[in-house]
């Protein structure tokens, strides 16, 4: 009884996102509903799901959170996003479509210190597409590389997706951030790849110029060195910090936090705009919260009602090859790509899924990390890819189009697909490094 009332939820909630109730909403009602009607008492329910809630904020992890938006948000706000694009323009100056690259190069080091995709999107829109433009880039393909390259700040750590995948599942934040850097380099890297081959394709979509003539003054070169060697440091700080394990997630959120908060200081941040980065990492991460809350309470839902055992004896009974349940999953995070935000698909999916792809016998890191992908690709899809959205709005052209952006992120979000595959069936691509540092 308990596994169809639990079932029957989950219809309800995916019912109630449809109509465009908010998830968290949806996720808390159905939770107290599903409780009640499995326990049959008000005051049991209120009280299980009141101690559900308790106990999952008062968890030091939660902590980690608001701590890496902050610190994403002093980076965003000192101008170091772009002293490190410039860096990396000039680093790759002999490479074909090197305004591209420089763009996959800056998100690649940018996600180090951010941990959130729109932030890395936001600010290469403005940084990187119009210089793409003055040289006579092909818009789609600047669209293009802007949109891509910033899904590396969901999978390179620090990752808010892999904190949320964490402490749903309660594995180490530790682990899943150093799970994620050699999957995001070699995502990097097949970016790279692509941009390269179709600017020597095609040498009108990234034409060659000297853009490196240009004298620096020695204002200018001042900023850039506090600006690159500041991003350098606090990538040092916090994830050599964990890798060395001096700290613990939340401690090295904690001290990138202060060490970014004192780049935006010296790169000459006022006390108007600290605050107003204080109120916007507010502002991002409270909803984050609440949506974690509720999803404990959908969690515990779901083990009360035994539907996670339930839909595994299903597909086992089915004598289902394991590879289309995975199949089927990636199809499913692809579609709810194109409704909702990464947050919340893993907030509906994982509490399902990973105890599915454990009893399939695939390594619960190596999944995590396929999962983040394969849910990073969701963000360019049409129509409500979030980060296509975001690019429209940020980038300073009132001349692009919703089109433009999602025909030149499609090879990214092809390549996403491929990298998501590789970890999938070589796992140690995602588990060597954690078994080795941890």
């Amino acid at each position: 009884m308990g596994g169809d009332i639990a079932l029957w939820m989950l219809g309800l909630l995916i019912f109630l996102i449809l109509l465009g109730v908010h998830i968290g909403i949806s996720l808390a009602l159905c939770s107290a509903l599903g409780v009640y009607l499995m326990l049959g008492s008000t005051e049991a329910a209120l009280s299980i799901l009141g101690n559900t809630a308790y106990e999952a904020i008062r968890k030091d992890v939660f902590a980690v959170i608001p701590l890496f938006v902050l610190m994403g948000d002093f980076i965003s706000r000192s101008g170091a996003a772009s002293d490190l694009y410039r860096v990396c323009d000039r680093a790759l100056r002999r490479l074909p479509g090197r305004l591209a690259i420089a763009t996959i190069a800056g998100n690649t080091v940018f996600a180090a210190v951010t941990g959130v995709s729109i932030a890395a999107a936001a600010a290469f829109s403005r940084i990187a597409y119009p210089e793409m433009k003055k040289v006579g880039y092909k818009q789609t393909f600047a669209l293009g590389a802007v949109a891509g390259s910033a899904c590396l700040g969901m999978l390179i750590p620090p990752s808010v997706l892999l904190i949320v995948w964490a402490i749903l599942t309660e594995m180490s934040v530790g682990a899943l951030f150093i799970a994620g850097i050699v999957p995001g380099i070699i995502l990097a890297i097949l970016f790279s790849a692509y941009v390269i081959i179709a600017a020597i394709r095609n040498p009108e979509i990234a034409p060659a110029f000297e853009g490196d003539t240009v004298e620096m003054t020695p204002a200018e070169i001042k900023s850039e060195l506090i600006g690159g060697i500041g991003i350098l440091f606090l990538i040092l700080l916090v994830i050599g910090g964990i890798w060395t394990g001096v700290f613990t997630p939340t401690e090295a959120a904690g001290f990138g936090a202060i060490g970014a908060l004192l780049i935006g200081i010296v790169k000459g941040m006022r006390w108007r705009e600290i605050v107003d980065a204080i109120f916007q990492a507010g502002r991002t991460t409270a909803p984050i919260m609440f949506l974690l809350i509720t999803a404990q309470m959908y969690s515990r839902l779901l083990a009360i009602g035994g539907a996670v055992n339930y839909i595994k004896a299903l597909f086992l009974g089915m004598g289902v090859d394991p590879f289309l349940v995975i199949g089927l999953m990636m199809v499913i995070w692809i579609i709810l790509g194109m409704l909702i935000d990464s947050v919340s698909i893993i907030l509906l999916t994982v509490p399902i899924f990973a105890p599915i792809a454990a009893t399939f016998g695939i390594d619960p890191i190596a999944f995590a990390i396929f999962g983040i992908l394969v849910i990073e690709a969701g963000l360019l899809t049409p129509p409500f890819g979030l980060l296509v959205y975001t690019v429209k709005g940020a980038v300073p052209d009132p001349t692009v189009t919703l089109a433009q952006i999602f025909k030149g992120s499609t090879p990214y979000f092809l390549l996403i697909l491929v990298a998501a595959l590789l970890v999938l069936f070589i796992p140690a691509l995602a588990t060597w490094l954690p078994k080795l540092m941890l």
